[in-house]
């Protein structure tokens, strides 16, 4: 069993492919997977991966080089940082964490002891899998976040689903006038059973001061 060697990088470089991310983190231990989020329509990095290593140790080797540092042929540092991993999911210290931005690692005190996550058994909605579940559809599982904050941005559903699995799009829902988050967005998952499991453990979430709502989205 593998325990929190999953990390995740965003800041990268537009233009950098799987392999030279792979080549910037080689040299730390024994890389299992790694994965560059693109955009479908483009082709190009969304500049955010998630890499994975045989050993915590490995990876914490990684984030002390290589957090804010600044990639050859590329203006900005990046981010490196310990991913959400579903087996820990329940953990709402790293939601918070992830959502006011702080850098304090996982694991540590748990500061925000009243944001306890409550496990609703209803949370796996299968009305959204059309009956079929090897049948998915080319555009995959839409899954629908009712309840974010008004600060709420793409960067935080990335963050909360990417670790489950493989992500194809997401997407907050702004207000025209205001460009704040109306409450809900949607995040698109190629896999049943990545999106299943990513609704299972993040639906009843406490992100800041709400309870998140997650569901498949319904035809």
């Amino acid at each position: 069993m593998i325990k929190d060697a999953n990390l995740y990088i965003s800041g990268l470089p537009r233009t950098l492919s799987q392999q030279e991310l792979e080549d910037m983190f080689t040299r730390f231990g024994h890389i299992i997977n790694s994965r560059v989020l693109v955009d479908q329509a483009s082709g190009l990095s969304r500049g955010v991966a998630f890499i994975r290593f045989d050993k915590r140790s490995e990876a914490e080797d990684a984030v002390k080089h290589l957090n804010g540092h600044t990639p050859p042929g590329s203006a900005e540092p990046i981010t490196v940082k310990f991913a959400a991993n579903p087996n820990q999911a329940r953990n709402s210290q790293m939601m918070s964490q992830m959502y006011h931005g702080q850098s304090r690692r996982f694991g540590g005190p748990v500061h925000h002891q009243a944001q306890r996550f409550r496990f609703s058994p209803m949370s796996v909605d299968h009305m959204g899998g059309g009956g079929g579940v090897s049948g998915t559809s080319s555009g995959g599982w839409c899954i629908f976040i009712y309840n974010l904050g008004q600060d709420a941005d793409e960067a935080i559903l990335w963050q909360m689903f990417g670790p489950f699995g493989a992500v194809v799009n997401v997407k907050v829902i702004r207000d025209f006038n205001t460009n704040k988050c109306k409450g809900f967005g949607f995040v698109t998952m190629t896999n049943y059973e990545e999106a299943a499991m990513a609704i299972h453990s993040l639906n009843g979430y406490r992100l800041g001061d709400k309870v998140l709502q997650v569901s498949f989205k319904t035809k």
